[in-house]
């Protein structure tokens, strides 16, 4: 089973997208849906997905879920709740009761988006992080390069939760420079219960340096760090369509993870994901 591992949809009549500012991300202020994604994904070979949330609202959640529950392409949903909610395990249990509950698969928070660089290590955000593990959920964690450290705290003092890198957690590729990032992706990676997505690259790149041989160095940074059996391919779509078509993003992975053996290109383009969200 090949699988896109983050995917995003959203109809700006029922909710504004309030990230989508600047004229570089004007082509995104449209809706897309999953019916905007299945032709594209079968053509590309795909088979299932993970759908991800896109903003901090508590409605958002329930609205994919129930979306998800009609939609056989996706298979699992990371959705978002406010992790210092004194009483977020029974939130999470609320949403695994609605229709389509049974394919909430992670919690993610924009902690890109947080000021405190140690946010994750606040006690009331740990206090959710416990909570997420303890619904067997696993957590998506969307950072920059410096707060990457503190993300490998918060997995060494959830050592039963599963930490999800999106986006390789946003290397500068766009300057073409690998550290402190590197080394920072790799300190991470050193715990066992964190896993990292091959996602979100494209978009990071500068224009004009977009091909394998631009992205290479970040993706084998990660294979290295993580192996394959860590890494699990996304398209980002529909955020990638500024840069480059779904079919395209799916054929740079193809080409950035060529050199793998057969097995370990199973792992990137479907394994992981399926056994870590457990589709």
């Amino acid at each position: 089973m090949s699988v896109d591992a983050h995917h995003h949809v959203w109809d700006l009549s029922v909710r504004d997208q309030d990230w989508l500012v600047g004229p570089e991300l004007e082509p995104l202020r449209r809706n897309f849906t999953i019916a905007d994604l299945e032709p594209e994904a079968r053509a590309a070979g795909v088979d299932r997905s993970v759908l991800v949330q896109t903003v901090t609202v508590a409605e958002e959640t329930p609205e994919l879920l129930a979306l998800a529950d009609r939609a056989p392409l996706v298979a699992g949903v990371v959705g978002w709740t406010d992790l210092t909610r004194p009483d977020v395990a029974e939130e999470l249990a609320r949403l695994r009761d609605l229709p389509g509950g049974g394919l909430l698969k992670g919690v993610r928070h924009q902690v890109q988006g947080e000021r405190d660089p140690e946010w994750l290590l606040r006690p009331d955000v740990r206090r959710g992080l416990a909570a997420v593990a303890d619904a067997g959920l696993v957590h998506d964690l969307v950072v920059l390069p410096h707060q990457l450290p503190s993300g490998a705290r918060a997995a060494d003092r959830h050592p039963g939760l599963a930490f999800v890198l999106d986006h390789l957690g946003k290397p500068p590729v766009s300057t073409g420079a690998a550290e402190p990032w590197a080394a920072a992706v790799r300190e991470f990676a050193a715990r066992p219960n964190t896993v990292c997505k091959l996602s979100g690259l494209v978009t990071e790149a500068d224009p004009a340096h977009r091909t394998a041989g631009d992205l290479r160095p970040y993706a084998d940074t990660v294979l290295e760090a993580f192996g394959p059996a860590r890494l699990m391919f996304g398209s980002d779509w529909p955020v990638c369509t500024t840069a480059a078509t779904y079919g395209q993003v799916v054929s740079m992975a193809e080409e950035l993870t060529a050199e793998l053996a057969e097995g370990e290109r199973r792992a990137v383009f479907g394994g992981t994901a399926s056994r870590v969200y457990g589709l």
